[in-house]
């Protein structure tokens, strides 16, 4: 081998080392993410991304649009799934509920985002069930369909299991997500709601990785 050869051999080795120690730092445990102790039930056939959140949440409110886009762009093989919580909140649990309830009439799509309008830029106090239901009706729902539903025992009883579902992750606010139901991001290590999707988007390619790997 002549000189030259072994130079650009060095080189080869030199940065085929640096790009694999810089993958390696890409996406960090402790940093970026951390590990749930106790793993939540995830799809097989798909890369499941949960969002925890809350209508009385103010950043939530902020983050929608910016996850809502992202998740028109997903694959084929990756799904999110929003999940409200109340951290025992009477207020916030009303506020689940109202979720369940449009998600149940399938009226989610068109007035998910109307939710977070009415309460943070419209100021409409929600502090009853009938106050929910006015805001039904003027947003064109059938009041007394929603009423019945919104305070239903199966749409009730959908709050404490959506409360233990993030209680269980450790979660200590919203918006909080999960990959794979495992890989809790840590909001803190990034400074933009496009920074955090950005590392939900490595997790979800080291997922896909572990799958193949495990011949899934």
């Amino acid at each position: 081998m002549t000189p030259l050869m072994r130079f650009l051999s060095s080189l080869l080795v030199v940065a085929f080392i640096g790009n694999t120690a810089s993958c390696a730092a890409d996406i960090q445990s402790g940093r970026d993410y951390s590990i749930i102790d106790r793993p939540l039930a995830a799809p097989k056939d798909k890369i499941e991304v949960i969002e925890f959140f809350s209508y009385g949440c103010s950043h939530c409110k902020d983050f929608h649009p910016i996850l809502d886009a992202w998740e028109a762009k997903l694959p084929g093989d990756v799904t999110l799934r929003r999940v409200p919580v109340s951290f025992n909140r009477p207020a916030w649990a009303r506020l689940s509920r109202i979720y369940f309830t449009l998600n149940a009439m399938g009226e989610l799509p068109r007035l998910n985002g109307a939710v977070f309008k009415a309460l943070h830029e419209d100021r409409i106090n929600f502090s009853s069930d009938e106050a929910v239901i006015d805001w039904a009706v003027k947003s064109g729902l059938d009041g007394k369909r929603f009423g019945a539903m919104l305070s239903s025992f199966s749409i009730q009883s959908m709050v404490p299991r959506a409360d233990q579902e993030a209680a269980s992750t450790g979660i200590k606010g919203v918006p909080s997500l999960v990959v794979d139901g495992k890989y809790l991001l840590n909001n803190d290590a990034t400074t933009t709601f496009d920074g955090l999707l950005k590392n939900v988007d490595k997790l979800v390619a080291k997922t896909r990785a572990e799958r193949k790997k495990k011949g899934q």
